[in-house]
């Protein structure tokens, strides 16, 4: 009997404690970001940039061979890849992971971008750098202004590779995971990272090298698309990575992460359930000018771009927006010109701008019939017998 009535208190209890509870509260933990293994670690929406988690985000911390995302865009976009290079004595045998290059030996740059980035090859990463720096101390000044302009403002890179050198050698989870939405951006890196096989040339070999992708996010995850794995004794498991759903592509950065494939397929999906992207303004909307403009009749304001953010939808109530005009007088004179911006505001944080131009509606034969057929049609009549139409 006391069992029976222990029993029946602890299950009004817990009904007790559900209805105080209720949806709403049960809905946000669902919510809630998961938790992770990593010591450190970001999710970034690749499109808008916006850091959508983070982690010890500003830590600075090693990254391992998560450097060589920074090598390869740096490659991309000042050399060419059709250029043959020729592999210097500085980057044979360096140690740890390698695509096994041979004094002398010539490949395409293209060629080393994708032993770079899918085999990790750090003879590739001292040949890219030799080449297009000049040397590696060269190259790592060119990737240290990229850094500085992509906003990495707690990164300072002393090699290619990522091999522990020195303590001056670091990142954060969100400089990193600023730097993969950059990259990712760029339509041939993009394609190289979610590459899962390449063969490429070996000199002087009957065969050619067979390139396995060492991210198991390509194959492991669906929409996985990159981006980089690493690993060294201090730094631990690092692991950047990316993927694709609906045309929507966030980025994931983990950092010292004992379960780092996990950790990524964890955040990929919170992100992709938390925040999806919300439509804010189309292309050629009109816009409604919140200052005193003087508008002549039939001139409109319209978006010359559409833009979506991700967004959760307890944030949708504190967004606003703001006009910026160059012009206080919009006259039909201005058709088709550039005169002010419609901006996005989370918060107090500007979060885009989109520009607007004048538009001049013009009364069109359609937009006649409707309001007065028998005149618009009477019209017609008369142009097809040779009369005038009078204005």
């Amino acid at each position: 009997m006391n069992v029976r009535k222990k029993l029946s208190g602890v299950l009004v209890v817990f009904l007790l404690i559900q209805l105080l509870i209720g949806p709403g509260t049960l809905a946000k933990a669902a919510g809630s970001p998961p938790g992770l293994s990593a010591e450190g670690a970001a999710l970034i929406d690749v499109t808008s940039g916006r850091i959508l988690y983070s982690k010890n985000g500003t830590k600075k911390m090693r990254i391992a061979s998560l450097t060589k995302t920074m090598t390869a865009i740096v490659a991309i976009e000042m050399g060419k890849l059709d250029t043959v290079v020729t592999v210097p004595p500085e980057a044979v045998g360096v140690e740890g992971s390698s695509i096994y290059l041979k004094r002398s030996e010539k490949l395409t740059l293209e060629e080393l971008l994708y032993g770079l980035m899918l085999r990790s090859g750090n003879d590739a990463a001292v040949t890219i750098a030799t080449h297009i720096g000049g040397s590696v101390p060269g190259f790592t000044y060119l990737m240290n202004e990229k850094a500085a302009l992509i906003g990495m403002e707690h990164t300072n890179f002393t090699n290619p590779h990522g091999l522990d050198d020195s303590n001056m050698h670091y990142s954060t989870a969100e400089d990193m995971a600023k730097l993969s939405a950059y990259a990712l951006r760029n339509p041939t890196f993009r394609q190289i990272v979610s590459t899962k096989v390449k063969d490429i040339s070996w000199e002087g070999e009957e065969w050619d090298r067979r390139l396995l992708n060492k991210n198991k996010m390509l194959h492991l995850y669906n929409g996985g698309d990159g981006v980089k794995t690493g690993y060294t004794k201090l730094a631990k498991r690092c692991l950047a990575s990316s993927a694709t759903r609906d045309g929507r592509q966030l980025a994931t950065i983990t950092l010292n992460a004992s379960d780092d494939w996990n950790d990524s397929a964890k955040l990929l999906d919170w992100g992709f359930a938390n925040f999806p992207l919300k439509k804010l303004v189309s292309l050629g909307e009109n816009v409604q000018p919140q200052t005193p403009i003087t508008m002549e009749a039939g001139t409109h304001l319209v978006a010359m771009n559409g833009f979506q953010y991700p967004l959760q939808s307890s944030e949708e109530s504190v967004m606003r927006t703001r006009v910026v005009m160059g012009e206080s007088n919009v006259t039909a004179k201005m058709d088709g010109q550039l005169v002010g911006f419609l901006q996005f505001y989370l918060k107090e944080d500007m979060i885009g701008q989109v520009p607007l131009k004048v538009d001049v509606t013009e009364p069109t034969w359609t937009s006649q019939a409707e309001s007065s057929p028998q005149t618009f049609w009477q019209k017609v009549w008369n142009l097809m017998a040779g009369g005038l139409w009078s204005a």
